[in-house]
């Protein structure tokens, strides 16, 4: 049977590598690593780690090597196919269908990755050009320092209504992709397209591996959304992305804290401040599926929404969608902001520390 490689990432990221290996050899947490005696041969001092965040396994013995599902093929003797299968039972996941033209569609995917990459390419370098002056005077209103900016791969998106798509589509790349990566607007009426994004600061939006995958954009003159996201493609499903998880899960497993803000600002602004172990929903309320990711990072994530009634709002749909969902070990713990304050507009106004001591309560 064929597996498209989105739904084999989904039972990797749903399925705790520790968890899966520690049923077989006992593993003790150093640093961001799990480390133990290795299940593959012999040995009486530990070479064997596993990498939660990398989502591998190594044994520096006998360079055994490999993700959770080649774990169970190896030390259960299933075909592929079946301890798929077996993970994705324990994950909660429906085996798919086998349909026609899974495998062209896989290339597709892959073909769109690509497609988001350049237009994430493009974005930055109209950031660092003339056109994005305002773009970067934006940013640095908002005590963004240059180097954060690169680290999230800040762009900016011209005022004009065709920019990227004639730019990406001199280089080869079809308008049809265009459309399916949601670059690109195509009118009822029948009209032609033109670019989704326009005159917005852009924040690339990237899978647990850290691949671009989908772009918010923030409004920088009048629209009548000031937050406008990528919609729904065969790479990105809002409901099961969290922005920046990739950067913050490897510090937020070293401090046992991560924290849930509301926007792309807060996440940057907390980086800019030296704290790198926040996450936001995009544009939602939190999903099953979202409070399940930020489980597989903390057992205890902290969410800290906006200190008006939005943002109270907000903290109190997470947590009745998340009371079905408790179990031993896993629950949710809130910060409540003053009235009128962001993270972001804390962390600027009252410094790190401030931020910290309502974390710490």
């Amino acid at each position: 049977m064929y597996f498209q490689p989105d739904f084999l990432d989904e039972v990797r990221n749903r399925t705790g590598l520790a968890d899966v290996v520690g049923r077989r050899t006992k593993l003790t947490k150093r640093g961001r690593e799990f480390v133990g005696l290795c299940p593959f041969h012999k040995e009486k001092t530990p070479s064997f780690t596993v990498n939660e965040d990398k989502g591998f396994y190594h044994c520096f013995g006998c360079g055994a090597h490999g993700d959770v599902i080649r774990f169970v093929t190896e030390t259960e003797a299933l075909p592929f196919t079946e301890a798929v299968a077996k993970l994705a039972s324990a994950a909660g996941l429906q085996l798919p269908a086998e349909r026609p033209g899974d495998r062209e569609r896989s290339e597709r995917s892959k073909s769109l990755l690509d497609v988001v990459e350049a237009a994430a390419h493009w974005f930055q370098s109209h950031l660092a050009a003339q056109a994005g002056q305002g773009a970067r005077d934006y940013i640095a209103q908002r005590g963004v320092p240059d180097g954060i900016a690169a680290e999230f791969r800040l762009g900016f998106a011209p005022d004009r209504r065709t920019a990227l798509k004639e730019s990406l589509t001199t280089k080869g790349i079809t308008e049809e992709l265009l459309v399916q990566a949601g670059l690109l607007i195509v009118p009822e009426d029948g009209g032609a397209s033109y670019d989704r994004f326009r005159n917005r600061l852009i924040f690339p939006i990237c899978d647990r591996r850290g691949r671009v995958i989908a772009f918010g954009g923030r409004a920088l003159g009048d629209a009548r959304a000031k937050y406008l996201n990528s919609p729904e493609t065969p790479l990105f499903h809002k409901g099961d992305v969290l922005y920046s998880l990739h950067r913050a899960a490897p510090p937020a497993r070293d401090n046992g804290t991560l924290i849930v803000t509301e926007g792309y600002m807060d996440v940057i602004g907390l980086a800019a401040a030296g704290i790198g172990c926040a996450v936001a929903p995009l544009g939602t309320a939190l999903t099953e599926n979202q409070i399940a990711a930020l489980w597989r990072v903390v057992p205890e994530p902290t969410l800290c929404f906006d200190g008006d009634r939005a943002g109270k709002a907000a903290a109190y749909r997470a947590a009745e969608r998340a009371v079905p969902l408790l179990k031993p070990g896993h629950s949710l713990q809130f910060v409540m902001l003053p009235e009128g304050e962001d993270p972001d507009s804390l962390v600027r106004n009252q410094g790190r520390s401030a931020t910290d001591e309502l974390l710490s309560r």
